[in-house]
């Protein structure tokens, strides 16, 4: 345990020693930010729209209880921009792009395409894994914040079938409740995730062990322990946040 640790530590360290050094992949780092949010956009679209309407239902009830179903939109906002968005959007990122970019490596790795780029005098790893992480750390929180409108469409919706409540009041209810702390941390925690997706699944598929059943396993084992350390990540960002807020 103690060796994969320091094992993650010299690669961590690598990319951030390569991500400062010249030559800069700049072409590489768009094509790998529109590939993530390709792959992610229309998943996110439909899991954030069915989110909104969904946690819009089920909270109405609650709320009927006490005549407090006003303040529905301010809950929802709340929800979505402090825990819901970023956590669902990372979580499918785990996915559908560390998946992706775990068995994508890991198969250059088994066929011996890395080693390839070492001879010829190519810098494989700031142009495999500084990119790919570099684009998940940009891409994920701007997928966070699309989440959220996406999904403050879908609690409108079941709000106006509901209630014939216009969208102008919706949407100011809905940022009446909002506060910068919230968008920051939001923001801030999109970026850890976006960079703990792109650093696992590029550190399994690179360090996959040879043969094909290496590409199945770093695949997964991307998607794993990505998915863990989002889950670990946000309870001590809300604890960190919650330190703030009083």
């Amino acid at each position: 345990m103690f060796l994969e640790l320091y094992r993650v530590h010299i690669f961590v360290m690598k990319f951030f020693k390569e991500a400062v050094t010249p030559p800069y992949e700049g072409k590489e780092i768009l094509k790998q930010c529109y590939q993530v949010g390709y792959k992610s956009l229309a998943l996110i679209s439909l899991t954030g729209f069915i989110t909104g309407i969904v946690f819009t239902k089920q909270s109405r009830p609650s709320l009927a209880e006490f005549g407090a179903t006003s303040w529905l939109p301010s809950l929802v906002g709340i929800a979505l921009l402090r825990t819901l968005a970023p956590l669902l959007t990372s979580l499918i990122s785990a996915g559908k792009v560390g998946s992706s970019i775990g068995a994508e490596l890991a198969s250059m790795k088994v066929t011996e395409q890395i080693d390839a780029m070492e001879v010829s005098a190519t810098n494989p790893f700031s142009y495999l894994v500084v990119t790919r992480v570099l684009a998940t750390t940009i891409t994920i929180p701007i997928l966070t914040f699309y989440t959220a409108f996406v999904a403050l469409l879908g609690a409108y919706l079941n709000v106006a079938m509901a209630e014939s409540t216009s969208f102008f009041a919706f949407v100011q209810a809905f940022l009446e409740s909002i506060t910068f702390l919230d968008i920051t941390a939001s923001t801030i925690k999109a970026i850890i995730f976006g960079f703990t997706i792109g650093i696992v699944g590029c550190y399994q598929g690179y360090n996959a062990s040879k043969g094909t059943e290496g590409v199945g396993r770093s695949a997964n084992s991307a998607v794993v322990v990505g998915m863990f350390l989002v889950f670990v990540e946000e309870v001590i960002a809300t604890q960190i946040t919650f330190l703030f807020r009083t």
